[in-house]
């Protein structure tokens, strides 16, 4: 699955403040790539939509999406991830480690605009689609 890409919650949440459909910008790569979602993602992404109709055409896209589960080892990595930057003095917020996780475990890359990510070893981030 080199070409999986997990979109990570602030690129949802940017899209929807601006006032633009964020599964709109996964379009002109749709042919090479495919889009995944995990259970962190869905949770930020949907607690913050207020529109019940928003928040039923968003859940209606991740139904369709390639859902990365969070599995025991999922969380193990995130543990661990945390467990060894926290030593370095890299200390990130556990909703992206669980997310960082589900990526590594998948083998996905993170489109993202959160440059914390770019600390975790061996996770491919994107910061926009090319």
């Amino acid at each position: 699955m080199a070409n999986l890409i997990l979109p990570d919650s602030n690129i949802y949440i940017t899209a929807v403040r601006a006032g633009r459909d964020p599964f709109q910008q996964f379009l002109p790569g749709f042919d090479e790539r495919e889009f995944a979602v995990c259970g962190m993602v869905m949770l930020e992404v949907c607690r913050g939509l207020r529109e019940p109709t928003l928040l039923r055409r968003f859940r209606e896209r991740f139904a369709v999406m390639i859902f990365l589960p969070t599995t025991s080892a999922t969380w193990e990595r995130a543990t661990q991830l945390a467990w060894s930057l926290d030593r370095q003095g890299i200390v990130l917020p556990a909703p992206d480690l669980l997310i960082a996780a589900c990526a590594l475990q998948a083998g996905a890359t993170v489109l993202t605009a959160d440059a914390h990510f770019s600390a975790i070893p061996d996770l491919r981030v994107l910061d926009r689609l090319e």
